[in-house]
């Protein structure tokens, strides 16, 4: 599984200019699952997200997580995180995973992300077109793979 972690002030997405899902202060997560992802990368993803300490405590440093700071997150599918751009300049998306495999594991992680966080988590929907809007409060941007957890 690959993220993209934005620190937000605040975000929401829409599908079909609604409203589907928003948070005040907390992370967005972008995330595209790949065929060699399993659930296990779903819960170890969802457990080191909540914790990572990329908010501000009281002196100013990232010491504090969406935890520390009763933050929410917004979950939003994104499968052109898997993009290969090497060659020409139309991107394939072979690498992410078929939706047979990646709904569930998309499911799997947004249950996990609520179990850890102890609330709802905001989410998109699932292969539709959405629309992401945010505001990153830093800027604070991460990437990570389940597949370089080292």
């Amino acid at each position: 599984m690959r993220v993209v972690v934005q620190r937000a002030s605040q975000a929401q997405v829409k599908v079909n200019g609604v409203s589907n899902g928003s948070i005040g202060r907390g992370l967005v997560v972008l995330v595209g699952i790949e065929d060699a992802d399993t659930e296990a990368d779903a819960d170890w993803l969802a457990a080191k997200l909540v914790r990572l300490r990329i908010f501000t405590d009281e002196e100013g440093k990232m010491n504090a997580s969406v935890l520390d700071v009763a933050g929410g997150m917004l979950v939003v599918s994104q499968f052109t995180l898997h993009a290969k751009t090497k060659k020409g300049t139309r991107p394939s998306f072979i690498r992410a995973a078929h939706p047979d495999h990646a709904a569930p594991l998309y499911e799997r992680f947004v249950a996990a992300c609520s179990r850890e966080l102890s609330q709802d988590v905001a989410t998109g929907e699932f292969g539709a077109d959405m629309q992401v809007e945010l505001t990153n409060d830093g800027p604070v941007t991460i990437w990570m793979d389940t597949q370089h957890k080292e």
